[in-house]
């Protein structure tokens, strides 16, 4: 009986099926939502470039919508005291610590983004940031303390279900009298949970993203 000799693929389709793959893993590195460094904006650390880890729900705030948000945050970002519930690149707070803020406190419950956090807050060399390890709502259990300004923006998977709970406990007094609440969601979301004394001052859509400004 004769058996049929099965060709081992020659050298050069191998090299082809590994290229093949490395442009695929190049492509998912620069998929939009792992930008690989965000910007800062305005301030003191205007066209700063800082590292983004390529983490699963990790969407910085894109550049325009950031730009928007800090021109209705202008009048009040100087000497505010800010947190960032679900900091991730911590975009947000970093921005208002370049335009003026006195302190940014970022949560972040996933090591290696609080771990890039770090990093990138020490080579701005960002006196008042601090990061903390935390789940968010886990971190409103805690005694209230009360800040100027204060950032929801957590990934569109968990968004519908997390900023109502948030809210909820930041009526406990996480937010001064006459403080600011800035939500980020997806274009769908509907805010229909806030407390009955907070006031949805801006609200605006980019793509596929939906941002709102609220003020106690």
């Amino acid at each position: 009986m004769c058996t049929r000799r099965t060709r081992s693929p020659s050298w050069s389709v191998v090299a082809r099926v590994k290229a093949r793959g490395a442009r695929a893993g190049a492509a998912r590195t620069r998929h939009p939502s792992y930008p690989g460094s965000i910007r800062i904006i305005g301030g003191r650390w205007r066209s700063r470039r800082l590292a983004v880890l390529a983490l699963e729900g990790l969407r910085p705030t894109p550049d325009r919508v950031r730009e928007t948000l800090f021109n209705w945050l202008a009048p009040y970002v100087s000497g505010a005291r800010c947190l960032d519930l679900y900091a991730g690149t911590g975009a947000l707070c970093l921005e208002a610590l370049s335009r003026g803020a006195a302190e940014g406190v970022m949560v972040e419950h996933d090591a290696a983004a609080a771990r890039q956090l770090r990093e990138n807050i020490a080579r701005l060399e960002a006196v008042g940031a601090h990061v903390v390890a935390a789940d968010a709502l886990e971190y409103l259990a805690d005694r209230a303390s009360a800040f100027d300004i204060i950032f929801i923006d957590p990934p569109f998977a968990i968004a519908e279900d997390e900023i109502p709970r948030c809210a909820e406990r930041l009526a406990a007094g996480w937010l001064k009298p006459g403080g600011l609440l800035y939500i980020e969601a997806p274009r769908a979301f509907k805010i229909t949970r806030l407390p009955n004394d907070w006031r949805i001052l801006k609200s605006q859509t980019a793509g596929q993203v939906a941002y709102f400004l609220a003020r106690v």
